[in-house]
């Protein structure tokens, strides 16, 4: 598994991808766009848009389409943001109860702005969710809370059945990849998850080719898995613009393919990895193997 550093190279035929259009993608544009929501899909440019809302399956981002953070791979927006819709929580149960989802993730800009840092908001999608779908799954991709116990406690209550927090990168590189946030600081937020709220299920994601190496890699997955991850998600790292971080390498599937067998070697319960492999990619396959 060599993890040379350098200057990537075009990208190669592994990471091209067509969008599929079909009526369940379809289905899914109009119900997103019938109740003004906004979905991670879009705003993070994700290559597997095509793929997921295909099976009629999206992750909607709640909180407003602009973050108080900058990270250095992200391509959602850094501006002030709005204040928060109080009617999102019941649109986003809309349209999942519409959609007929059996799995929905949640995930939420980061609002640093908002004393709680908005997972009062979080809570409530929750359970706006449950009170319309009692038998859909649903997953929530938080931030960080700059720490807050209250906040992750407040998320908890509304008990997801899955919490996924990124750590994104290796230790090294948090600094230039999200200089907003700490590892050790996500590391304590998934391992309390666990303590507090054992029934709900902790995830966790990096992306390669930002210059991490094989023994930072390995590093990163121990550090989750004492922390008490079950759930891990690896995937390549893609430039949005040129305004972000350049991307070291591409990282062969094969490569990938490895690094989920070592993951599963040392306890991780279930892995998506790949190179269009995304936090929420699949997720409700990755849940459902813990049912």
């Amino acid at each position: 598994m060599s993890a040379t550093t350098g200057a990537a190279a075009p990208r190669p035929p592994w990471l091209r991808v067509r969008l599929r259009l079909t009526q369940a993608f379809e289905r899914v544009q109009r119900a997103v766009h019938d109740h003004d929501l906004n979905t991670v899909c879009y705003a993070a440019a994700c290559p597997n848009l095509g793929e997921c809302w295909a099976r009629g399956t999206a992750t909607f981002m709640i909180g407003g389409g602009r973050c108080t953070r900058r990270c250095g791979f992200c391509d959602v927006a850094t501006a002030r943001p709005a204040p928060l819709d109080p009617q999102e929580p019941e649109s986003v149960a809309e349209a999942v109860e519409a959609l007929e989802l059996k799995f929905a993730v949640i995930t939420a800009v980061a609002r640093d702005d908002l004393p709680d840092g908005a997972a009062a908001h979080m809570a409530a999608t929750v359970r706006a969710i449950r009170r319309r779908r009692p038998g859909t799954g649903i997953e929530v991709l938080i931030p960080d809370y700059k720490g807050c116990e209250d906040s992750l406690r407040t998320v908890l209550e509304a008990r997801p059945d899955v919490l996924n927090h990124n750590v994104e990168t290796v230790r090294r590189l948090q600094r230039k990849v999200r200089p907003a946030a700490r590892y050790d600081r996500s590391l304590s937020l998934l391992r309390r998850a666990g303590e507090i709220a054992p029934s709900v299920r902790t995830k966790s994601g990096i992306m390669l080719g930002l210059g991490e190496t094989v023994e930072e890699i390995a590093v990163t997955l121990a550090d989750l898995r004492e922390a008490g991850v079950l759930l891990l998600t690896i995937g390549q790292y893609l430039r949005p613009s040129p305004d972000h971080l350049p991307v070291e390498r591409y990282v062969t599937p094969a490569e990938f393919d490895a690094w989920a067998d070592r993951a599963r070697a040392i306890g991780f319960r279930d892995v998506a990895s790949g190179p269009l492999v995304r936090s929420s990619y699949r997720a409700e396959k990755l849940a459902g193997r813990l049912a």
